[in-house]
């Protein structure tokens, strides 16, 4: 369907307030930004800003509904013969390979985990992003491997499969908070993803095989 004006207007509303509110926080920091600095600056009320950012945090992390769906995204898209960690994986390598912002490969990365890394609040919801990205994982993996309510399976699998993933943004943003250049941190994880293959058991990359069509 269509985006309809309305909708449309109200979508480039949220993401300008968004795109002002990152700004002052790159700017000044996380804690140092008020609401009422951030509606006067987009030009709005302090009640709009609400209206469509019901947490401040939510102003900084705007873009983590593509991250909390990631890895069930990812395993329920796996192809014929690939499990759901090797779906993870491939993926995974993709992006960093291709130097991918969405994974923190980009100049200036350093300049948003600085922000994350000086705010309390914004480490707390960083957390509890990480465990959104969990629940929903072992949600596809019972979902599709068809496990009953109370297998422990899934939520095991996830945990492994999960590690991946973390363990890969947390280098790539330590090592881009420390002034590396995206190119070079990209050919060093890949490496670490090799090593971290090596070390899942053979019961992870091979649980959720996708069957033939």
């Amino acid at each position: 369907m269509a985006e309809g004006l309305r909708e449309r207007k109200k979508r480039q509303t949220r993401q300008y307030i968004s795109d002002v509110a990152t700004g002052l926080f790159l700017e000044r920091g996380f804690d140092a930004v008020t609401i009422a600095e951030i509606a006067d600056a987009a030009d709005v009320s302090v009640n709009t800003v609400y209206n469509y950012f019901p947490a401040k945090e939510d102003l900084f992390m705007d873009r983590s509904k593509g991250v909390v769906d990631r890895l069930a995204r990812w395993v329920r898209g796996r192809s014929a013969g690939e499990s759901a960690a090797a779906a993870v994986l491939r993926e995974l390598r993709e992006e960093v390979e291709a130097v991918s912002p969405r994974v923190g490969l980009m100049t200036g990365y350093s300049r948003f985990m600085r922000v994350v890394h000086d705010a309390p609040a914004l480490r707390s919801r960083l957390w509890a992003i990480a465990q959104e990205v969990l629940v929903n994982l072992e949600a596809a993996l019972r979902e599709e491997t068809g496990a009953p309510e109370g297998d422990p399976l899934p939520g095991l699998m996830a945990g492994q499969i999960n590690w991946l993933h973390q363990t890969v943004m947390a280098v790539i943003g330590r090592e881009m908070m420390a002034g590396r250049e995206p190119d070079e941190v990209s050919r060093e994880v890949l490496v670490l993803l090799d090593d971290m293959e090596a070390l899942l058991s053979d019961k992870v990359l091979n649980y959720a095989v996708r069957g033939a069509p």
